[in-house]
């Protein structure tokens, strides 16, 4: 049996892959961390049984070694809690949401982890950090993103013969709108996703595009491409996860259905391909399938992740820090749909970019963003 530990267990990409691993019979959870649902993780603590558990909610924390008081289940606090966690397994699932997944991976890394990797914003911050510990402890990244796993499995070993990654966005529930029609979008309209079911935050982000340029920057970090290799293209049927083009024009194509948890079963079980409880993708019965060309003049995100990754440096964790920030502010009411985009260039724009930035130069990059957010948001 190959040992899960499961960061972000009680969030979206968390809770399908309990359920991958429960209907596996090749997987068991050793632990669970999550940031403070106390009622679900105690439900999966007693239906998992984990060694460990944690959240990063010290309080939090307190109300469920009470509540789990009669396991033996260890349970732990804060991010050094959630860090200790990320080391249990054989492979370590990355689903917390945000930055704040950084250093639970790299100490998974260390701890000779192998990481399946469903929080994007660990590698759009801090990826070259990343590759370089997971060369020197020979972990393989194992991406989640239902893109990234499916350009992971058409290039395979075939990364020198990549021409071009054609990364597919459903467009989100604004496709065809102008920027005056979407700038006073409600919380509401962008939260009703056309094809998938995830979190809030990524909701948000697939709404204003920029979640595909968090995934360009991640792309080209995972798979070692220029920015110019990548072309962005809106495919409303979020049927082909993405396609890989080839130096001899062949293009590789992953289909399935919107259901994540093909990738993560993919990811969990590398190299085999095991069952798992998706429903297959049945030709006969899904619409024709397009392509478009994404609109970088409304989703002025999109444009704007391709300038931090040409950038490079500590812009790419300013670029994520000051969006974290403006979706927050739009979620709680204080900022319109519109600004999110305007927010995130502010902060680009006010920020001198450091080159080859160390850990803590990153995470202090990434603060500095969201404060400079935080204080241009008062004036908007």
């Amino acid at each position: 049996m190959k040992r899960v530990s499961i960061l972000g267990s009680t969030g979206s990409i968390g809770t399908q892959a309990l359920n991958v691993i429960e209907n596996s019979g090749t997987l068991c959870v050793s632990a669970l961390a999550a940031n403070s649902n106390v009622k679900l993780i105690e439900e999966q603590i007693r239906r998992l049984k984990p060694q460990k558990a944690a959240l990063f909610s010290e309080d939090k924390a307190k109300e469920l070694k009470i509540a789990v008081a009669d396991t033996d289940t260890k349970v732990l606090s804060g991010e050094e809690g959630v860090c200790e966690v990320a080391e249990e397994g054989d492979i370590t699932l990355t689903a917390l949401s945000g930055s704040i997944g950084i250093k639970p991976t790299i100490r998974a890394i260390r701890a000779g982890c192998d990481i399946a990797l469903a929080n994007k914003e660990t590698m759009v911050c801090a990826g070259d950090i990343i590759n370089r510990e997971a060369a020197e402890h020979n972990i393989k990244i194992l991406p989640v993103d239902s893109e990234h796993g499916a350009i992971f499995q058409c290039i395979r070993d075939e990364g020198k013969s990549v021409r071009k990654i054609l990364l597919t966005a459903s467009g989100g529930p604004f496709f065809g709108k102008t920027a005056a029609e979407i700038e006073n979008a409600t919380v509401e309209d962008a939260l009703n996703h056309p094809n998938w079911s995830m979190g809030s935050k990524i909701t948000i982000d697939s709404a204003t595009l920029i979640n595909k340029g968090l995934e360009v920057i991640e792309a080209v970090r995972l798979f070692g491409v220029k920015p110019s290799q990548i072309q962005v293209l809106i495919h409303r049927q979020s049927i082909v996860h993405s396609m890989v083009e080839f130096t001899d024009n062949s293009v590789l194509a992953q289909l399935g259905t919107t259901d994540m948890r093909i990738p993560i079963a993919y990811a969990l079980n590398y190299p085999e391909r095991l069952e798992n409880p998706a429903s297959a993708l049945d030709f006969l019965s899904i619409p024709p399938l397009t392509f478009a060309k994404p609109d970088t003049e409304t989703f002025r995100g999109l444009a704007l992740a391709f300038d931090a990754i040409g950038e490079g440096g500590t812009m790419p964790a300013v670029f994520n820090g000051a969006n974290e920030a403006s979706v927050s502010e739009f979620l709680s009411g204080k900022c319109t749909f519109g600004d999110i985009a305007r927010l995130v260039e502010y902060a680009m724009s006010k920020y001198k970019t450091v080159k080859n930035p160390s850990l803590e130069t990153i995470i202090e990059s990434d603060l500095a963003a969201r404060r400079c957010v935080l204080e241009r948001g008062k004036t908007v």
